[in-house]
């Protein structure tokens, strides 16, 4: 019960962001970029470090993100100062990185002054952009056949307008689609027990009631950089199990 936080999140975020990672062929001595600090993104961020990786870069827009992000080591972008290339080559002295994860997908916004409109393409294009010659992206943002409320009318039946020549020119390997959770369960599950993962540490896991679940999804429709587990019969809490100060 000690490590149940850690252990919720094999139900999703965990293997997903992992799986963004293995796609991303990140490895021991990696430099990785990780797009978006929400919940899975973070977690695809601890989950590179446990590859191996190391640097991983962690860009987005909201600055308490950023700084969960910093709290277990990353370091970060603000990606509405700029494009993420620059920033990255002041961290690491290159604007390329050997494995590239787009933890965002089809509800991304761009970059530098147009960080406050929709931009579906943007995180794909930035990360052909961003992964060296021989580079992988790891997408396990999601993408949709259909999005009606898109600004763009390509995009609102789900086409993007995606640079594929950069990727192909680049040699690029690219990895989407649901993750296989179950694949990762087993070693996941045993890297929690035996300490070598902090996930529920890494995604700030905070335990909020039933009673508290509208207020939860609001605040993280606001981007909280938290990831909320709901306690509806107050097991968690009779055992002194709350997560991250509320």
């Amino acid at each position: 019960m000690e490590k149940i936080l850690d252990l919720t999140m094999l139900s999703d975020i965990f293997p997903t962001g992992f799986h963004g990672c293995v796609q991303a062929g990140v490895k021991p001595g990696s430099s990785v970029y990780i797009a978006g600090a929400g919940p899975v993104g973070l977690a695809a961020a601890h989950g590179a470090q446990l590859l191996g990786a190391s640097v991983v870069i962690v860009g987005d827009l909201v600055e308490e993100r950023l700084a969960q992000a910093r709290s277990f080591g990353c370091e970060t972008i603000d990606v509405s100062k700029g494009e993420p290339g620059e920033q990255i080559a002041e961290l690491i002295g290159s604007p390329w990185v050997d494995s590239a994860v787009d933890a965002v997908g089809f509800e991304a916004r761009g970059h530098g002054e147009g960080a406050s409109e929709e931009a579906p393409a943007t995180v794909l294009n930035s990360l052909m952009e961003l992964a060296g010659p021989a580079g992988k992206i790891g997408i396990p943002g999601l993408y949709v056949t259909g999005d009606p409320g898109a600004a763009e009318e390509a995009a609102q039946v789900g086409s993007l307008s995606i640079r594929i020549g950069l990727g192909w020119s680049k040699s690029h390997q690219f990895g989407t689609g649901q993750a296989p959770v179950m694949r990762y369960h087993r070693g996941l599950m045993d890297a929690i027990l035996n300490d070598k993962a902090k996930v529920a540490d890494a995604v700030n896991a905070t335990v909020i009631t039933l009673d508290e679940a509208p207020k939860g999804y609001a605040d993280f429709d606001k981007g909280a950089a938290r990831k909320f587990v709901l306690d509806p019969h107050g097991d968690l809490k009779s055992r002194g199990i709350a997560g991250a100060a509320a």
